[in-house]
């Protein structure tokens, strides 16, 4: 019977750790971005707005990383220690919308590039 509840316990934790967490950078789908926002650009114009968002981008891949490993230390101290811990897990937010848009410019920008023939290459982390 102890195993029970301790299997119980043990299922209920690991739920509740993988629910409240803040999603992976790289688990963060691109939001929609019109190409249309960048059909003006040039293809100098271009490869600087790609820096400059790619730039961004790995900022806010950064943060959102960061918040998850604050709630998963959050969640762990509210499984084991203290329950009311559990009110500090952010989950998702506006981090994870910011770098969801950034997501989206680079993906408009490279398909403005190809458009334009451009030739800028655009690489993959």
């Amino acid at each position: 019977m102890k195993n029970t509840y301790k299997l119980a316990a043990l299922a209920a934790s690991v739920s509740l750790m993988a629910a409240g967490c803040a999603s992976r950078s790289e688990d963060v789908g691109a939001a929609y971005v019109s190409l249309t926002t960048y059909q003006s650009y040039n293809c100098k114009e271009l490869s600087l707005e790609a820096q400059r968002v790619s730039s961004a981008a790995a900022s806010a891949a950064g943060a959102q990383d960061s918040q998850r490993t604050k709630d998963a230390v959050a969640t762990t101290a509210a499984v084991v220690i203290f329950w009311p811990a559990a009110f500090f897990v952010g989950g998702d937010n506006a981090k994870t919308a910011e770098l969801a848009n950034l997501k989206g410019q680079m993906q408009a920008i490279e398909a403005a590039s190809i458009q334009k023939k451009c030739g800028i290459t655009f690489n993959r982390a």
